[in-house]
């Protein structure tokens, strides 16, 4: 297989000015229609089948670009939109993306087409691609293995939750921030500071955050930001690309280094959808650098301000009323203090006044109230005397009646006899007068010594 494409038709070749001499070489020929030539030469070549792993995918508005890369070589390739969107669903159908993968990037894939050229314009350069008309997915890429793998490795050791323990401040004095010199990104942190309204320092890291000396520089302004007085936290901005240039973000080193960091890092490579072991490492990872400007500023600034100045507006205003109103009270009370101590006189007269009169008069009711009382006890007292003197003779007179009739005199007198001992015990059976000897006779007018015969 010939590389070197056929020379233009020799009428062409007449018209133009002489070539080098003694060169040895045809020409020279016009650089259209050797371009020309060159694309009808690599387009007659065998259409082939290649083998490697998607990186750089970069979509355009009606062709799709991207590289397949294994570890000899790497070689550039496209498809038209149209083209690629129905490649991409075949190949979605007929083995699957990698699971949460939503390109094939990074996997490893067969592709099936030819080479091909533009030959470029006056205004457009010339580039060379592999055209692919077919694409299936042949497994899982190396590169996505290893960063599996290596996040895996990270997680067991406990190095991914070690930055989302670190306490990050609401309004930092000192950010540091770390991006390319001449990239996007810088200039939406500054817009998203400014807007937050922060006014503090901000300490720049500029590195490379692309090739293949960007993660050792990366990890070394780390070091010099994290050493320097009074960084509270620290932003790693970088804008969208495809996943060979986010890769550097994927380093080891530069992932312990930030794990191990006692200062917060906030992590914004690439767009929403890209995902690197940096954002898994950092403390706070974001999708924009608008984003991490308002997670490194947790506070509004701008608002709070306005918020504490209405606040204090409204203390002030407060304060003035209440100066105001205390100031009028004093100026009525320093202006007639004796007017307010007659008042307060005359008003402390009538009150003795008043509890003077309502003392007399308390006093005229107790005392009618105890005069009625008194006569009303009087009149019981009489009456109570009264009736006592009579009931109680009546009451004594009968009951001198009652204790006459039952009076022992009084049964003798009507011819009975009491029959006692010597010792005066009355005996009142026979069985105990017979168990004494001499008894004595109680009659109404005397008393006969009698003894007992035993029979």
């Amino acid at each position: 297989m010939s590389s070197t494409p056929s020379p233009p038709p020799p009428d062409a070749a007449d018209a133009l000015p002489a070539g080098i001499p003694d060169c040895g070489l045809a020409g020279p020929f016009p650089v259209g229609e050797y371009a020309a030539a060159l694309r009808n030469k690599l387009r007659a070549f065998a259409r082939v089948q290649l083998i490697g792993e998607l990186v750089n995918l970069r979509p355009s508005r009606a062709r799709v670009y991207f590289e397949l890369r294994d570890a000899t070589g790497a070689i550039p390739c496209a498809a038209w939109r149209d083209d690629w969107e129905a490649i991409s669903n075949r190949a979605r159908a007929g083995s699957g993306w990698a699971q949460g993968a939503t390109s094939p990037e990074g996997m490893q894939v067969v592709v099936a087409g030819g080479c091909d050229y533009y030959p470029g314009s006056a205004t457009s350069s010339p580039g060379f691609s592999f055209a692919v008309s077919d694409m299936r997915v042949a497994g899982e890429g190396d590169l996505l293995a290893r960063i599996d793998r290596l996040r895996k490795r990270l997680d067991a050791e406990g190095l991914l939750q070690l930055q989302g323990q670190l306490p990050r401040p609401s309004l930092p004095r000192t950010i540091g921030v770390i991006t390319g010199h001449s990239g996007k990104a810088r200039d939406d942190l500054l817009a998203a500071l400014a807007r937050r309204g922060w006014a503090g320092r901000l300490v720049w890291g500029f590195a490379p955050v692309q090739d293949r000396h960007a993660a050792p520089t990366i990890t070394q302004t780390l070091g010099d930001l994290a050493a320097v007085g009074g960084v509270e936290v620290v932003i790693v901005a970088r804008g969208g690309g495809s996943l060979a240039d986010l890769l550097c973000f994927c380093d080891e080193t530069l992932c312990r280094t930030v794990a191990l960091l006692k200062v917060p890092v906030i992590a914004s490579v690439g767009h929403h959808t890209d995902r690197t072991l940096l954002d898994d490492v950092a403390a706070v990872s974001c999708s924009t650098p608008t984003h991490a400007a308002e997670a490194a500023v947790g506070v509004h600034c701008q608002r709070a301000r306005a918020e504490q100045a209405a606040a204090a507006t409204r203390l002030r205003d407060h304060g003035r009323r209440a100066l105001l109103s205390r100031a009028r009270l004093l100026a009525t009370l320093s202006r007639a203090p004796g007017a307010h101590l007659d008042h307060q006189r005359a008003r402390l007269h009538q009150l003795l006044r008043e509890a003077r009169a309502g003392s007399r008069r308390r006093l005229a009711d107790e005392w009618s109230v105890t005069g009625r009382r008194a006569l009303v006890l009087q009149r019981k007292a009489c009456s109570t005397l009264r009736d006592c003197r009579e009931r109680r003779v009546r009451e004594l007179e009968r009951l001198a009646l009652a204790l006459g009739g039952h009076d022992p005199q009084r049964t003798l007198e009507r011819g009975y006899a009491l029959i006692e001992s010597a010792a005066g015990e009355p005996l009142a059976s026979a069985a105990l007068a017979r168990g004494v000897e001499e008894v004595r006779m109680r009659f109404a007018d005397d008393t006969l010594p009698a003894r007992v015969l035993k029979q």
